[in-house]
């Protein structure tokens, strides 16, 4: 195989893991969180947070890595337009990642505490809560980004700006 697929079967297969990875996780912690059971809710959010450094964060560095290569192999310009809408859609992806990692992260926390209190009560805090309003918040443009992203990689329309 050369080195051109090579690529884009890592390519292709890093994307499936990214947004996989994503999608599934997404869909797990949004009903986990309006089931009402703290204790599904600390070991989603566990495993959420395990996914997301499994497989979403080498994804994260693989995608633009293998993208990037292909296009210098074959010979496009970043500024080609599909491609640029491409990048920017990632970047603005990523932008909604970052914050995502970080709540999910204090969002573990706080289930994991809510399940072993002392008191036994499981009640997560309000700073949960609104913690899970932004987190969901954030993953709506991600994946809409993704999605016109692989629309973009598959189609590779001719736009004019």
């Amino acid at each position: 195989m050369s080195l051109y697929l090579t690529l884009k079967w890592l390519h292709i297969i890093s994307s499936v893991l990214l947004v996989g990875t994503g999608l599934g996780s997404a869909f797990y912690m949004f009903f986990t969180n309006r089931s009402g059971n703290v204790q599904a809710q600390a070991v989603v959010t566990r495993l959420v947070v395990r996914a997301d450094w499994w497989f979403t964060t080498p994804t994260v560095f693989i995608q633009p890595a293998t993208g990037l290569a292909m296009a210098a192999m074959a010979g496009l310009p970043w500024s080609t337009p599909w491609l640029a809408v491409s990048i920017a859609l990632y970047l603005v992806a990523g932008a909604c990642w970052l914050p995502v990692v970080w709540l999910q992260l204090r969002m573990r926390d706080m289930a994991i505490e809510a399940a072993l209190s002392a008191q036994g009560d499981g009640v997560l805090p309000p700073l949960y809560w609104r913690y899970a309003r932004w987190w969901e918040a954030l993953g709506y443009p991600a994946f809409v980004a993704m999605a016109v992203v692989f629309y973009l990689m598959v189609n590779k329309p001719a736009l004019n700006f």
